[in-house]
């Protein structure tokens, strides 16, 4: 093992094991090479490629911190990765969503408030009887983003997100081109939402999986 994989091994290990918890100071550089057995230079780069993913927060003049760890700021980091995608690999995104959103719309359907169940509503009425495709893509996101906050499940909505954002351009693109498509969603959207209104998490799962699928179905064509 190099020695830089090393020390994020051990710093790793005292985070899991709770010698260091969110928001801990570490100790001095020179204290903490000497308690884990590493160099300061290998130490040094540890806690650099363990800041570039959000798990130490490197404050100038004051020390190096463990973030919150919270997932949606863990997650960053593979939203990152997720934007380098090619236009092949939105296909593979939309797989994921098939599986990652019905599960998180049916924990919604259970665990949403009824005030947030009327805001639903209230964002898909906004949009108008003969919305602009951006208009109808921007609803789509905010839609699907709002029922995996209402999962109550932080990570399944931060993995939500960070398969959503990267497959808008598809679904502008679909909107442009294929006939009937924002009246389409916007009955699908309503099937969701009435679903979550009854208290229905099967009845839900089942219009978001057929809802994504449509997507899936039409762009694995046109690719």
């Amino acid at each position: 093992m190099a020695v830089t994989d090393e020390a994020i091994e051990k710093i790793k290990a005292m985070i899991v094991s709770g010698t260091l918890r969110a928001g801990d100071r570490l100790p001095k550089e020179a204290d903490l090479a000497a308690e884990l057995g590493l160099s300061r230079s290998s130490l040094r780069e540890a806690v650099k490629a363990l800041s570039l993913v959000n798990i130490l927060d490197v404050r100038q003049g004051d020390g190096t911190y463990v973030t919150s760890l919270e997932p949606t700021l863990l997650l960053e980091a593979l939203s990152f990765i997720v934007d380098f995608h090619r236009d092949a690999t939105v296909l593979e995104l939309l797989q994921v969503r098939r599986i990652l959103e019905p599960a998180a719309t049916a924990m919604a359907t259970v665990r949403a408030t009824d005030d947030e169940i009327d805001d639903l509503r209230k964002l898909l009425d906004s949009l108008g009887p003969d919305p602009a495709v951006e208009d109808l893509v921007a609803n789509d996101l905010e839609f699907h983003r709002r029922i995996a906050v209402s999962s109550g499940n932080s990570v399944l909505s931060s993995l939500v997100e960070s398969m959503s954002a990267p497959t808008t351009r598809a679904r502008v693109w679909r909107g442009l081109t294929q006939a009937g498509v924002g009246a389409r969603t916007v009955a699908e959207h309503r099937a969701i939402l009435d679903a979550m209104a009854s208290r229905d998490p099967e009845a839900a799962r089942s219009w978001a999986t057929v809802h994504i699928a449509a997507v899936e179905q039409w762009l694995n064509t046109v690719l």
